[in-house]
């Protein structure tokens, strides 16, 4: 988020104004203000993570700690504008605390929030929202003050506006880049949550420490010259082009654009590595980056231009240039994905983001005289630019991506950013003919915006998900898009969900496509399975199977993403799923559900979940998730779930759970010592009935035998050689994982371990 960290002063001017001695640029301070925007970004990942654990991760939660992040640093941003009146080393003792009580609050931060998620269990969302929002909005209300406190400081040395700003951006913005390329390739895989947190704490003691210490002592020494003066310089004699007032509406115009493009971004960077947990982390490191460079820019042409009109002019460029460069990124991602790798991709993410973190230190410049009440001023643009990115983020991702495809909400974005340049340039004193080319150039612009998503756009999701197997033949039968995730359907009825595989269209055990085994098996391992939750939807297929079964007397299912409601109705192997009446869904994130709704209890809880090493899956699959699903259990009750072929999810299942078995890829376990039955589990299947068919037609052969495949199959237990439906017990998963790492919420599994998928081809094994 641009202007979203904590920043710290930078001496950048030698010159001398009315007798005011200038600060000498010091090297060490721009490596001491990196390391200052290394902590807030880190607190970010973790805290957005650590409250999704507890909140959820859909929609909802999703807007309401970003919203929460943002209002604070806005609401900081008012405050620092009031204390950067105050004289010019107070502002350093200000900053010097604030980022002690960062530190302080970021040690204690984790155990609050778990302390706050026990309070709030059961709570209304009303309830637990406003709490989460608190926890959010407290300390970085702290870092949104320390802007306006630094520009107020640097001001008055340098006396330009322009590269104070520019400079702090920078540095700042490249320490907070280099924490998420940190995160995602090394921090949060070798420290986990905990620990990245209290590596943030000791940053920002060490920041607030050092700077109240270098205060203290440089004001002893002799030779440092405090300027006597901290009176404003003349007045600049050329009025400027654009009022305070309009440039206060025009940072949080800017800031949506900024914010509404990166949620665009961050849907296609998230498609095209199929969910990976570090892909939040790049992407948003590729854009501070590219923001730290607009800043580096800013400050050279802030020195460079003087006047007003040229300095405006090149602000329209700026704007009409970032526009069209944002609403390229996305065909330039998805086109090169199908020859390189997606890595390659961040680079025109950071050039279309240097162009739009231009624009907030370049406002700045043109609207706030370089005088005492700089910071103060500038806070008010810094307000209207947060909040603008707050909304920017509740429109794009909560509103247009549920209405619009997102080639076109793209189209939404660039429009109203060239329409801001068209505003801009009203005010940049062209002569009549330069003024009617550019107006036209702009026009014409937006006219090709408008008809070029058919052909810049075509096979968008395609090329991202196939990446180098893509083939012009490709062409998915469906594509659903919600503001909750992407789907997309191939001809053959395969169902992939954000670009990775989530089944098929299939509940045909006789000829089985899809392992559908494996929900039918439910009453071989339960004796009376009659009150079952599953969490997740998908294609519904899973979900028809266990609806089906005769012992099962009520199906509840809590699925994330209600587009996958718009997918089943329209198919006739499992639209009848709707209207069955022993089935009720409900959309919402599957932890808070069961946090939420403490007094249901299961006999059996079915998890068809994605791969293990997606961004949050941990999430369903951590120790204290299990210890969450066994409060939910009635006696007997059995937990059914998708390892994916990992070792540590299996490791985990049998750590929490006395009894248990691996069924292929998934997990039986249970607090009682499972019944299996064989008998039980044919006689079951005899009875069923998907659609008032039964699933075994006795009197054909062919099907006969098969029925005899299916139920002999649970006596491979323990066998050395793999089959496709290989059991295996709990005592031998405990021997052969027993120096496997066990999944909790803190270290997060393998989610930042695992590299992106090579395509969207569907895996062996796993669903």
């Amino acid at each position: 988020m641009a202007g979203a960290t904590a920043v710290a002063p930078i001496l950048i001017s030698d010159q001398k104004v009315q007798g005011i001695s200038s600060a000498k640029s010091q090297p060490w301070w721009y490596l001491f203000f990196f390391i200052s925007g290394f902590p807030a970004l880190l607190y970010q990942i973790v805290w957005e993570r650590a409250l999704f654990t507890l909140y959820g991760i859909n929609i909802e939660s999703v807007t309401m700690v970003v919203t929460a992040f943002l209002v604070g640093l806005g609401i900081g941003s008012l405050l620092g504008g009031i204390f950067s009146r105050y004289e010019r080393w107070s502002l350093l003792r200000i900053f010097g605390i604030v980022e002690l009580l960062i530190g302080l609050y970021g040690i204690f931060s984790l155990n609050l929030f778990h302390w706050a998620a026990k309070f709030t269990a059961g709570s209304s969302p009303l309830q637990t929202g406003l709490i989460a929002f608190t926890l959010v909005a407290l300390p970085t209300v702290l870092m949104g003050a320390t802007l306006p406190l630094l520009v107020s400081y640097t001001v008055r040395l340098s006396h330009n506006v322009g590269t104070s700003v520019g400079a702090l951006y920078a540095v700042n913005t490249l320490g907070s880049a280099a924490a998420c390329f940190c995160a995602g390739l090394f921090l949060m895989r070798s420290l986990g949550q905990a620990k990245t947190v209290a590596l943030a704490a000791s940053l920002n003691a060490l920041v607030g420490a050092s700077v109240l210490a270098w205060q203290f002592f440089r004001r002893k020494l002799p030779s440092d010259t405090v300027p006597q003066n901290d009176a404003a310089p003349p007045p600049i004699t050329e009025p400027s082009l654009i009022s305070f007032p309009t440039a206060v509406v025009i940072g949080g115009v800017a800031g949506f654009i900024s914010l509404g493009y990166e949620i665009v971004w961050f849907r296609l960077f998230s498609f095209t590595t199929g969910g990976l947990a570090k892909s939040f982390a790049f992407l948003l490191g590729a854009y501070l980056a590219g923001i730290a460079g607009g800043s580096v820019a800013t400050n050279r042409v802030c020195k460079i231009i003087t006047k007003p009109q040229t300095f405006i002019r090149f602000l329209v460029a700026t704007v009409f240039g970032a526009n069209l460069l944002g609403f390229l990124v996305g065909p330039i991602l998805f086109n090169s994905v199908i020859h390189a790798s997606y890595l390659w991709t961040l680079l025109p993410i950071a050039l279309a983001a240097a162009c739009l973190g231009a624009v907030f230190p370049m406002l700045c410049h043109i609207s706030i005289p370089p005088d005492g009440s700089a910071g103060a001023r500038m806070s008010y643009v810094y307000l209207s630019n947060i909040a603008g990115s707050a909304l920017g983020s509740y429109l794009t991702g909560f509103v247009l991506m549920d209405f619009l495809p997102l080639p076109y909400v793209t189209v939404v974005l660039t429009l109203l950013g060239l329409g801001l340049g068209a505003v801009l340039l009203l005010r940049a004193q062209l002569k009549r003919t330069t003024f009617l080319i550019s107006a036209a150039a702009a026009f014409i612009g937006a006219l090709l915006v408008v008809q070029s998503p058919g052909f810049l756009f075509h096979h968008m999701y395609e090329k991202m998900q196939l990446k180098t197997s893509y083939v012009p033949a490709a062409a998915y039968a469906t594509v659903v898009e919600t503001r909750s995730g992407v789907i997309t359907v191939t001809p053959d009825g395969m169902v992939f969900g954000g670009g990775i595989y989530d089944g098929r269209f299939s509940v045909n055990l006789v000829n089985d496509a899809n392992g559908i085994e494996r929900p039918f098996a439910l009453s071989y391992f339960h004796p009376n399975p009659r009150e079952v939750l599953m969490i997740g939807l998908s294609s519904g297929s899973w979900a028809q199977v266990v609806a089906s079964n005769p012992q099962v007397e009520r199906l509840t299912i809590v699925e994330i993403n209600p587009g996958y409601l718009r997918l089943i109705q329209h198919n006739d192997t499992v639209s009848s799923l709707l209207r069955n009446p022993k089935v009720h869904i409900e959309i919402d994130d599957g932890r808070r559900w069961l946090v939420r709704n403490v007094d249901r209890k299961f006999d059996a809880i079915v998890m068809n979940t994605t791969h293990h090493w997606r961004s949050n899956s941990s999430n369903l699959l951590s120790v204290e998730f299990l210890q969450l699903i066994r409060r939910h259990l009635n006696p007997g009750g059995v937990h059914f779930y998708n390892t994916t072929g990992s070792d540590e999810v299996m490791a985990t299942g049998v750590r929490v759970f006395p009894y248990g078995m691996r069924l292929v890829n998934f997990m039986v376990v249970s607090d009682t010592p499972l019944q299996l039955n064989a008998g039980r589990w044919l006689d079951v299947l005899l009875q069923y009935r998907i659609d008032g068919k039964p699933v075994f037609d006795v009197t054909q052969p062919q099907q006969r035998r098969r029925l005899q495949e299916v139920v002999l199959l649970s006596a491979t237990m323990d066998r050395s050689l793999p089959t496709p439906f290989t059991l295996e017990s709990a005592p031998h998963i405990r021997a052969r994982t027993s120096q496997t790492r066990i999944i909790t919420d803190d270290n997060m599994g393998t989610e930042w371990f695992q590299q992106a998928p090579e395509s969207g081809k569907k895996p062996e094994v796993t669903h």
